[in-house]
């Protein structure tokens, strides 16, 4: 069974940039659009940044847009989420996920994903 987990959340200033990894166990990612998504409590999961399990396509969410990206490894078993020019409103906690959806789509609903990583925190102090 695809399982995953988060590594690279800390604490960071207004300015910093951070890069987060998604590191996949029991299988690849190859088959699999992959996504982050990051949530605070009391909030709805919300939607970062997806690429395609095809690697051509991604999707990045209105409000990380210009300072997120998301990369796949070529071995196909690490995502990346590249953030720069973190804002305090960043600060969450971020989920990588899986879905399998045709090659060249990437789902931005969070009901669309069927796997997910336990989490890791990124704070970002003012």
């Amino acid at each position: 069974q695809l399982r995953m987990d988060e590594s690279g959340g800390r604490l960071v200033q207004t300015g910093d940039s951070l890069r987060l990894s998604c590191v996949a166990s029991g299988g690849t990612f190859r088959p699999y659009c992959m996504g982050w998504f990051r949530q605070n409590p009391g909030s709805e999961r919300e939607f970062v940044a997806g690429i395609s399990s095809s690697g051509v396509f991604q999707r990045i969410g209105d409000s990380v847009k210009g300072r997120f990206t998301i990369s796949r490894d070529s071995g196909e078993t690490t995502i990346y989420l590249q953030m720069n020019s973190l804002e305090p409103e960043d600060t969450a906690v971020y989920y990588c996920a899986a879905a399998r959806a045709l090659s060249n789509l990437v789902p931005t609903e969070a009901a669309a994903y069927h796997d997910w990583g336990p989490g890791t925190q990124v704070t970002v102090s003012s």
